[in-house]
């Protein structure tokens, strides 16, 4: 007799952890158009592991009740339309996209198909949504709120190097997101009263003469903006960085893993993560209109010490002590 409430009350307990995954008993299709390239052989993407894991915590299992298709652009951010166009064809739930190039492919492959942007710059001013509180058509998800960030970036790089009068900042030409970035740094930097040169570039094989640029321009420190293509040569930007001693300011730790000075923005690994449950919403029966663009909640400030020394910066200890994390 006291066994059957107690037995009802775990399964009521247990019932919400699948209960995105049993909407219809379909096995829900999910398209997935990414830059770079697969992970070889046993190695993983932090950034896919925090997705998918964010989708088993609603009840998902990959190749169960969900089945993902994977596009890669093998950092050839031409192949997006095309595969965009692929993912379509294929009929899938939802595309979830990183970076404007993808997302912008992906609208422009289907204006009914649901797009989830797993992170992007400044959606409102890439056009993909009309606002964050109401996303309209058929793109919603997370914005690195970019526009907030760019200002508070360069502060912290003036408190690191405090005799900062030039700067320079690195982006890539072939996203229109990055132009309202360098747009926004620039402003902010002009606020500093600092002189800001631009770096544009397009191809790998553009880095070293853009830093010898920043030399021959007498720069004094860096700024690296994210998105998937620096992301993806970030090991080439901060080997130059060094090379060239240039004090440099990136808007996610993975630089300063490899080796960068500072970094201060969101996690990616936790937008992925959250991401996931767009695409549940989604799956059971949202309208991407009705679901509000969301912003970061998980930031991080993190300073590579022995890069400090190497470069031979000596960083504030009121700004080390505002560290999240202190990289040796």
């Amino acid at each position: 007799m006291h066994l059957a409430p107690l037995a009802l009350a775990l399964a009521l307990l247990a019932t919400p952890l699948a209960a995105g995954a049993q909407q219809t008993g379909k096995v829900a299709r999910i398209g997935m158009l990414l830059p770079g390239a697969s992970p070889p052989p046993g190695q993983r993407s932090p950034l896919l592991d925090a997705f998918r894991g964010g989708l088993r915590d609603l009840g998902y299992v990959e190749g169960r009740n969900v089945v993902i298709e994977y596009r890669w652009s093998e950092g050839r951010e031409q192949r997006f339309p095309d595969l965009a166009t692929d993912l379509v064809r294929l009929n899938v739930a939802v595309i979830v996209t990183q970076g404007a190039p993808a997302v912008l492919a992906a609208k422009g492959a289907s204006s009914t198909i649901p797009i989830v942007m797993a992170f992007v710059g400044d959606p409102v001013g890439i056009g993909v949504v009309a606002s964050l509180a109401r996303p309209g058509a058929n793109v919603t998800g997370l914005s690195l709120l970019d526009e907030d960030l760019d200002g508070k970036r360069i502060e912290l790089l003036k408190e690191a190097v405090p005799r900062l009068t030039r700067v320079a900042i690195l982006w890539s030409a072939n996203d229109p997101g990055m132009t309202l970035a360098y747009n926004r740094v620039e402003v902010a930097a002009r606020a500093l009263g600092l002189f800001l040169r631009s770096l544009a570039v397009r191809e790998p094989s553009d880095f070293p003469g853009a830093f010898q640029a920043a030399s021959a321009g007498r720069a004094e420190a860096l700024i690296v903006t994210a998105q998937p293509f620096t992301l993806r040569h970030r090991a080439q930007i901060v080997d130059l960085a060094a090379k060239h001693r240039l004090p440099a300011m990136y808007t996610v730790r993975g630089f300063v893993d490899a080796g960068g000075l500072m970094a201060y923005g969101p996690s990616l690994s936790d937008l992925f993560r959250r991401a996931a449950t767009y695409v549940d919403k989604i799956i059971q029966g949202a309208k991407p209109s009705d679901l509000p663009v969301e912003q970061p909640t998980k930031f991080e400030f993190v300073v590579n010490v022995k890069t400090a020394r190497a470069l031979g910066v000596t960083i504030p200890p009121s700004l080390l002590l505002r560290a999240d994390q202190l990289v040796e």
